[in-house]
């Protein structure tokens, strides 16, 4: 059983490392040119892929990938002290959510490039480094740019700023989005690097405490707010329970789970308001959720339905059409490999403990 499990994290890592850019960051889907644009590295996907290799204590592949994350920052320092000072009124002005793999430069065509969330989650990550020992700070230079990225979060006044979320759509304020900055803000005072005030995190988890468990205004449940449990664990038993409970009943399908209902993104159906895609990055997230949770029996199945959900390559992709095996071309997804080989690994530590 241990041995199986290690070659199959072994064969997700090798599909996961052809997705790193030779810079050290990750693009998020195999196809290069895809209309998707799957092709260029977002922030939070970066933040996410490279879980897996820490995860495995690969740290040369993370301390890589870090430093080139915040060399994204330093060279549009700017542009952030730019924010800083006059607060962003359109979404060009705010920090992007994704850049080329190898000059670093935003990409300007029309996006949701207001996602504050995107820039939680970096924080988060890389407090957390500095409290576990194993700090992706090189100097002086990255230190400012995390007080600069603190200071950022204040300005835009991120605990009400409708956003454009995890998703990239719909400007509203939403929860997942309002719970890894509160996560990467208290991280960030925690481990000591920058000056975090009280003020902006109490604020944060004022607003997370009278949204949820809904994600949005708009939204009842979303596959989002699983990130409230894993990685950021933000969120009370109580909420815990409800996230969970409403996202198993609501949006769990055969072959993965839907972000929302009603989600248009490769919807199998000309109307838009049904057949909604089935994501496969929900089922090694639920195992994950489940085995931190000691519900061995619950992380097993999800465990399962991910193994199930892979194509006949072996591999992850993005999505799969609404009642169907057929998987759209954003395949394989570096998220949903990164989150499977993850749930393998707290399965394997499991039955070597």
């Amino acid at each position: 059983m241990k041995e199986n499990l290690q070659s199959e994290i072994d064969a997700h890592l090798a599909i996961l490392r052809t997705l790193i850019a030779p810079s050290g960051l990750f693009l998020a889907a195999a196809d290069v040119g895809v209309a998707t644009g799957y092709d260029k590295s977002w922030l939070r996907d970066n933040f996410y892929e490279v879980m897996a290799f820490e995860e495995t204590g690969d740290w040369e592949i993370s301390q890589k990938t870090w430093h080139a994350l915040l060399t994204i920052f330093l060279k549009h320092e700017d542009k952030i002290n730019w924010a800083i000072e006059k607060r962003p009124q359109f979404s060009y002005q705010y920090i992007h959510a994704r850049y080329n793999p190898e000059t670093f430069e935003e990409f300007w065509e029309e996006w949701g490039n207001k996602q504050n969330d995107a820039v939680g989650c970096i924080l988060f990550a890389i407090g957390n480094h500095e409290l576990n020992g194993t700090s992706v700070i090189r100097g002086e230079d990255d230190k400012r740019i995390v007080q600069r990225l603190v200071d950022y979060l204040g300005t835009v006044e991120y605990w009400n700023d409708a956003d454009n979320g995890v998703w990239e759509e719909y400007e509203e304020v939403h929860s997942s989005s309002v719970g890894a900055c509160v996560a990467g803000l208290k991280k960030i005072k925690e481990s000591g690097l920058a000056q975090v005030p009280d003020a902006c995190i109490q604020k944060g988890e004022e607003s997370l405490n009278i949204r949820l468990p809904r994600e949005s205004t708009t939204k009842f449940t979303d596959l989002a707010l699983l990130s409230l449990i894993f990685p950021y664990h933000v969120v009370s038993e109580e909420q815990t329970v409800e996230i969970l409970a409403n996202l198993e009943y609501h949006l769990a399908r055969d072959m993965g789970v839907v972000r929302y209902r009603n989600d248009r993104y490769y919807n199998a159906n000309d109307d838009g308001y049904s057949e909604e895609a089935e994501w496969t990055m929900g089922f090694p997230w639920l195992s994950i959720i489940y085995r931190e949770r000691g519900d061995f029996k619950r992380a097993d199945y999800w465990l399962e339905e991910a193994r199930h959900a892979c194509d006949k390559e072996g591999k992850l992709p993005e999505l799969y059409y609404s009642q169907t095996d057929v998987p759209n071309e954003n395949n394989p997804l570096g998220w949903s490999e990164s989150l499977y080989i993850i749930a393998l690994k707290k399965k394997l530590d499991t039955l070597s403990a």
